[in-house]
């Protein structure tokens, strides 16, 4: 199992430095569709992912839920930083996807590497840097991009190299704040289109050029 030093920037830090993770981390292994964190909820420490994957989402009124992002491993959830910082409850809720592995720090231990660690320093920074623009894309495709639209792109964008995505029709349906039929109905329309085949939970891509095309609004002129 891979471990927080097999990342950076925790495989640079001092010798004192990497004693006290040791010494303090806390690991934890949950499997698919694991609740981990609900809004409203205090915040104890720092959150990384060693292996598999945790989506943050939001909750709407009429029960959709929407993805604000995901958090791969060697990443930290964002949100939980800023919680711990400034001493606010947690503000979505948070969901294994896969089985899924991670490292908590305690908050005093966080709280000491950043005093004296300038490499947890950078990682915060570049933290909360990345989120800003994760959620700005998120933004800018809600706004701009009709839902067939998004829906190829979250095929392109979270396929694995051969073009299979491992997603239930409800889970592209939480992922984009909509309802399964409306996604099934989308599904059929690409595979009408011959740009994706679909099985049992998984999706497989069939002309990803197809699906670009679609995204850009071209896809009456693709080859």
């Amino acid at each position: 199992m891979p471990t927080l030093e097999d990342y950076k920037p925790f495989c640079q830090l001092s010798a004192a430095g990497k004693v006290r993770l040791r010494e303090a981390q806390v690991s934890h292994h949950c499997a698919s569709a694991t609740p981990l964190l609900v809004k409203g909820q205090r915040v104890s420490g720092a959150y990384f992912v060693l292996e598999g994957r945790l989506r943050v989402f939001s909750l709407a009124p009429n029960g959709n839920e929407a993805t604000l992002y995901c958090i791969e491993p060697g990443e930290t959830c964002v949100f939980a930083l800023n919680s711990l910082f400034n001493d606010l409850l947690y503000p979505a809720w948070v969901q294994a996807v896969d089985a899924t592995t991670i490292a908590l720090l305690p908050g005093p231990l966080f709280h000491h590497l950043f005093a004296g660690e300038a490499v947890i320093r950078d990682l915060t920074v570049r933290t909360l840097s990345t989120l800003v623009f994760r959620l700005m894309a998120e933004l800018e495709e809600v706004h701009s991009y009709k839902l067939n639209q998004r829906l190829a792109n979250l095929l392109l964008v979270h396929a694995s190299g051969n073009g299979e995505l491992r997603m239930t029709q409800q889970q592209m349906a939480c992922h984009l704040g909509t309802s399964r039929e409306v996604v099934a109905r989308l599904i059929g329309e690409l595979v009408g289109a011959g740009l994706i085949e679909t099985g049992r939970g998984r999706s497989l891509i069939r002309d990803a050029r197809g699906l670009a095309a679609l995204i850009n609004g071209t896809a009456g002129n693709a080859g």
